[in-house]
């Protein structure tokens, strides 16, 4: 884990996705220009059948579905539809909500306590 990854105020954001998915395919390149449209935030795309290791047992039943952190805490987990403005508002309103937690808050943290673990990631975070 990089020493960026310790700071209580970084902002991590993760798709959730799967390589077999449509919708993910075309979210794919909006995704990315969020990345760049928020850059003091790490944006990681994690295909789950890829990375079972990290994926661990969550069991997504909507795609994508986005993880996003602030710090070691997970502020939110769930689907999100595939505009990206809805993304986008997100990341502009859940800096200001201190109190934002996900609805399953533990399978949260779990999933971003294995992603902060694992050391190939770190090549895919900007």
């Amino acid at each position: 884990m990089t020493k960026e990854m310790n700071k209580a105020d970084e902002w991590l954001v993760v798709c959730l996705c799967a390589a077999w998915c449509g919708t993910c395919k075309q979210y794919q390149q909006p995704f990315e220009q969020l990345a760049a449209q928020f850059p003091q935030m790490r944006f990681v795309w994690l295909d789950v059948e890829d990375r079972e290791d990290v994926a661990g047992d969550l069991d997504i039943e909507t795609f994508p579905s986005i993880l996003i952190a602030q710090g070691a805490q997970a502020r939110f987990l769930g689907p999100v539809l595939p505009q990206p403005g809805v993304l986008a508002r997100m990341l502009q309103s859940l800096p200001e909500d201190a109190a934002a937690k996900p609805s399953d808050a533990q399978e949260a943290q779990d999933l971003l306590q294995r992603l902060l673990k694992a050391d190939d990631l770190q090549e895919v975070l900007r």
